[in-house]
């Protein structure tokens, strides 16, 4: 099928929703309230993206819980069941979210076990997209009147690279699923952000041995403080910066000690100005010394790992916790003006120039949960109602003249996976800010 193939059916009337995660079903949801119509795909045969662990790309394991606590992660008007933990497991997330497409009636949006492979504009901005999927061994097409990308941001490994030639099992933690892997195994995980460290408690519990590679020091955060969620203390009144770091950082220091008194280097940054780390069984194992803490790796020959300051180790698995890459396989980065390590959007979401493509959910922040996510697709809504009011055209002309992202003022370190990260309360008062002015329009 070309581009000029005349038989592919033309649904001008609608916007293309591409995924059926939390920000999918959160857009979809807020479309169907908003009376804008919309055809979601997704590549597996439900909901529920990458927190279904059965999913084609899902990068779930089984000992996965949320970071943050239900309270703090629910959308607000679906809260979660009265009296379950604190940390949901993917388990208890996934039916969360079969419940929330049950109960707002969205599956009926979409089509399922269906992988978009293609989305191309027509010509200029209002011109249409086509969009082209495989389904059952299929491949269609169709016209849409815009796009919405809502797949996720953590479904491409980040794969590093070793000199050296390695003899043993090299896994990235994309492709970890059950602690039995370990069974027998001396490991090594490098990167300690939260996948590491979990999977790093799962390896002491079910392998011969484990040691943890860092290149640079993190902040670790119990998940319990003062008998509350760590994330559900304080917060009632918003201090500024630095008295914030003074005192989360006594705050750390009472519950968590000092990790480098254990091995771990430290931080080359302040607090917040990188994603913590919600494990503190990380340190307590250290200092039980079940868990080796060694600098970045050097190279590899055989079975035997030489690290930086010229120790060595052997092992039988080296499991990288390295992190994803943003994947848009199905569009042409030219598409998204792509800067560097992601795409440059006005509120992490709206293309400068086109009003008919939005990138959803390609956010993070430290306590946004899903209640951020459905306030920018609620904005994104509203701004699409809006198009051809005179707020809409305000808009247009201020996403066009040239924005900042919504850092507060925060210096974030220089990694890929905070090149579109954002300060919570600066990124929410900006979005319900927009949203409340094209709200007053339609």
């Amino acid at each position: 099928m070309t581009a000029g193939d005349t038989t592919e059916q033309d649904r001008r009337d609608r916007y293309a929703l591409i995924g059926a995660g939390p920000m999918g079903l959160a857009c979809a949801r807020v479309l169907v309230q908003q009376g804008i119509p919309f055809e979601g795909f997704e590549l597996h045969a439900d909901v529920g993206g990458l927190w279904d662990i059965d999913a084609p790309r899902s990068t779930m394991y089984e000992t996965a819980h949320l970071i943050s606590s239900r309270r703090k992660t629910e959308f607000t008007d679906f809260p979660m069941e009265p009296g379950g933990a604190d940390y949901p497991s993917h388990r208890q997330v996934l039916a969360y979210f079969r419940a929330f497409a049950d109960h707002f009636d969205l599956r009926r949006h979409y089509q399922f076990n269906a992988e978009v492979v293609q989305a191309q504009p027509l010509g200029g901005d209002g011109d249409g997209w086509r969009v082209v999927w495989q389904q059952n061994g299929v491949e269609q097409a169709a016209i849409y009147r815009g796009v919405m990308i809502a797949n996720g941001t953590l479904s491409e490994p980040n794969r590093p690279q070793f000199r050296g030639d390695w003899a043993g099992e090299m896994l990235h933690s994309a492709d970890y699923r059950n602690p039995r892997q370990f069974a027998g195994r001396r490991v090594l995980v490098v990167g300690a952000g939260n996948s590491g460290c979990d999977i790093a408690i799962n390896a002491i519990h079910h392998g011969e041995s484990c040691d943890i590679s860092m290149r640079r020091g993190y902040y670790f955060v119990p998940k319990y403080v003062f008998g509350k969620p760590a994330d559900t203390v304080g917060g009632a009144i918003r201090l500024p910066m630095w008295l914030k770091r003074r005192i989360d950082g006594l705050v750390l220091r009472w519950f968590v000690g000092d990790p480098q008194k254990y091995g771990f280097p430290k931080p080359d940054y302040q607090l917040y100005e990188a994603h913590p780390v919600v494990n503190s069984l990380i340190v307590f194992h250290a200092g039980h010394g079940d868990i080796r803490v060694r600098p970045d790796i050097d190279r590899l020959d055989g079975n035997t790992v030489h690290f930086r300051d010229g120790s060595t180790g052997e092992y039988d698995t080296i499991l990288t916790a390295t992190g994803y890459r943003l994947h848009y396989p199905f569009i042409d980065r030219a598409h998204l003006n792509w800067q560097g390590d992601a795409p440059h959007l006005y509120l992490n979401c709206m293309h400068p120039q086109r009003d008919d493509l939005y990138v959803m959910g390609m956010v993070e922040a430290a306590g946004l949960g899903w209640q951020g996510r459905h306030d920018q697709a609620e904005m994104v809504a509203r701004y699409i109602k809006a198009q051809g009011t005179p707020a809409g055209a305000a808009l247009k002309a201020e996403k066009a003249g040239g924005f900042q992202r919504a850092t507060g003022g925060m210096r974030y370190i220089d990694l890929p996976r905070m090149a579109y990260y954002v300060e919570k309360q600066t990124y929410l008062r900006a979005v319900r800010r927009v949203s409340d002015r094209l709200g007053r329009a339609v």
